[in-house]
């Protein structure tokens, strides 16, 4: 993470007029992005009457109450992180999915709402595009060096967890952070441990666990605890690699006894080259004997039973002696166990045999 934005807008305006303002003037306005506070501005030896003239010529413009640009472009997002932290006091950082940009973990397109976290207790006014939270730890949460101002990886991780809307986007964002080689399991562990209080300790704790073992996306890991899992499968071995034609990939889920892989999607679409990137994988592994099969979110989510009994026939024709089992009454496995060699036993019971 880079630990100081440029302001491309105000750039070349911030280099022309900083050569008539005070040296600690400057120097602020060049490591903060070309933002400063009036109060920064007075200490380092600008007078209300300068700082008023600049306002009022366009010079400068203010960003937020005692907050000031000290050039007339549009600002970048760079400079507008650094007028959210800075207009919510010297012990402020940049949070949650803001920090998750920062971090480079986060889930999406760049927000244009700024998440800024304060020691509770603090009052602070209200700020245009910036939500503000409240910490009893942010002392140690903060990150000790990195500019501007923003929360430890493992803590933006664990913030964006407990604030999620279900636990299973909470435990997305423990294996997407994983997932980014950022951070490990390990270290999550420690800051989940510094915590008293933790919304959903316990099934964020076992995504840990599932991390280590590979399991990457929200998609997988409910592949996982809805198919493979209730319905007896053998375990799949997660993220193989694998190097074919001078070219290195990872395959989501493969029973490697069996040549089976299961890939899992959870993009809507796929764009054009993406789609026959896939398609000349599927054709690689099949002339090595694997077979290929591709699920996607609302597959996994929506039909896991019939996901599983998909899963099933293709392991038995390749080997498998295991058998399907039910994950409840309504399961379609029941249907088809029997189909599949197992019974009214192999319904109910079944059991896993490990891959690798």
């Amino acid at each position: 993470m880079s630990g100081v934005y440029q302001t491309d807008a105000g750039a070349a305006t911030l280099s022309s007029v900083t050569r008539q303002l005070p040296p600690d003037c400057t120097a602020l306005l060049r490591l903060q992005d070309g933002v400063i506070t009036r109060a920064q501005a007075l200490g380092a030896g600008m007078s209300r009457h300068a700082i008023a003239a600049k306002l009022d010529a366009g010079r400068w413009q203010r960003l937020h109450s005692g907050i000031y640009a000290a050039f007339s472009g549009r600002p970048d997002h760079g400079a507008m992180l650094w007028a959210a932290v800075l207009g919510a006091g010297s012990r402020a950082a940049l949070s949650h999915e803001t920090a998750a940009e920062l971090h480079g973990v986060a889930s999406g397109r760049q927000s244009l709402l700024i998440h800024v976290t304060v020691p509770r207790g603090h009052q602070v006014a209200a700020m245009r595009n910036v939500r503000l939270h409240y910490s009893g730890r942010l002392d140690s949460s903060r990150h000790p060096v990195a500019l501007p101002p923003v929360t430890r990886l493992e803590d933006t991780i664990l913030d964006l967890a407990v604030t999620a809307a279900t636990v299973t986007d909470g435990i997305g964002w423990i294996l997407r952070g994983c997932a980014s080689r950022r951070t490990t399991p390990d270290r999550l562990r420690l800051a989940m441990a510094a915590r008293r209080r933790l919304r959903w300790r316990k099934e964020l704790t076992a995504a840990l666990g599932d991390a280590q073992s590979g399991v990457e996306s929200a998609l997988e890991h409910a592949y996982l605890y809805r198919v493979e899992r209730p319905h007896g499968l053998p375990t799949g071995i997660r993220q193989w690699h694998v190097i074919a034609a001078n070219a290195s990939r990872y395959e989501d889920v493969r029973y490697h006894r069996y040549r089976l892989i299961v890939e899992l999607d959870g993009r809507a679409a796929h764009p054009e080259q993406e789609r026959w990137r896939d398609i000349r994988r599927d054709n690689e592994s099949a002339a090595d004997g694997c077979v290929t099969l591709r699920y996607s979110w609302s597959d996994v989510t929506q039909r896991p039973c019939d996901v599983a009994v998909e899963v099933g026939r293709v392991l038995r024709r390749r080997g498998w002696a295991g058998q399907l089992r039910q994950c409840g009454p309504e399961c379609a496995a029941g249907d088809q166990a029997g189909r599949l060699g197992g019974g009214r036993a192999g319904r109910l019971g079944g059991g896993r045999d490990a891959e690798g």
